[in-house]
Parts: structure tokens; sequence; C-alpha cells
């Protein structure tokens, strides 16, 4: 059985998340980008991510994998170290990614699937 969650910026073509059976499929998340700073953004979209998780009953704690996708490798140290707020028990795997973004103010977006079994629906 799937469900899936809608997004929060009422595109409906993409849910914030899937959750297929025990694990949680997450969309594109970001945030925070009426600041011009990549560990502002990264921490406003991880706990975008985070709330999304709640809202189907898992955590950070549940992510396995994380793509960090960045406008600019250049402040890249500077966001991912951000995920230790985030994952203080160990991070989940990650991929980064440079790339563009629609928006003209957007340094990051992040995405990922989590792992919780016997999710309720």
């Amino acid at each position: 059985m799937l469900q899936r969650i809608g997004n929060h910026y009422g595109d409906e073509t993409c849910s914030s998340c899937v959750v297929a059976g025990d694990y949680v499929f997450l969309a594109h998340h970001g945030g925070g980008q009426d600041v011009a700073d990549l560990a502002h953004q990264t921490r406003a979209s991880l706990e975008q991510l985070s709330h999304t998780l709640a809202s189907v009953g898992a955590c950070m704690e549940d992510v396995v994998q994380i793509t960090y996708y960045i406008r600019s490798t250049e402040d890249f140290r500077k966001g991912a170290d951000v995920f230790r707020e985030f994952f203080p028990k160990g991070a989940p795997v990650r991929t980064t990614v440079v790339t563009d973004f629609i928006g003209a103010n957007c340094l990051c977006q992040v995405d990922g699937i989590a792992y919780k079994p016997v999710l309720p629906y």
C-alpha cells in the first residue's frame, strides 16, 4: 500500500513524500531562501525534511540516504557541517550534487530515503 503526502507549496505533480511499506521516499525539500547563506538554507531544508518525516511517524534517525543538492561548491563544507546537528548518532549515506535551481535565491535542497518498520497510516 502506498501513502502519498502532499507538499506545502501547492504543486500537485510532486508529493513531499511517499510511504511504500517500511520506506519513506522524500522529495526535494528546501527553505530559508530569504537568507543567502548555505548553512542557513541547509538547516531550513533539513528542518522541512524532519517535519515531513514526523507527519508519517518517522524521524531523522530513520533516514538512510540523502542527496544534497547545492548551487556551488564554494561553501560546501559550511553547509555540510550542518548535517551533524540533525544526525548526532551518525549520518546517513550522502551524495552531493552541484546543480542549478528554478528559484534564483535557492542555494540547496535535500531529498532522501528513510526506513521505518511498521509505519502507522
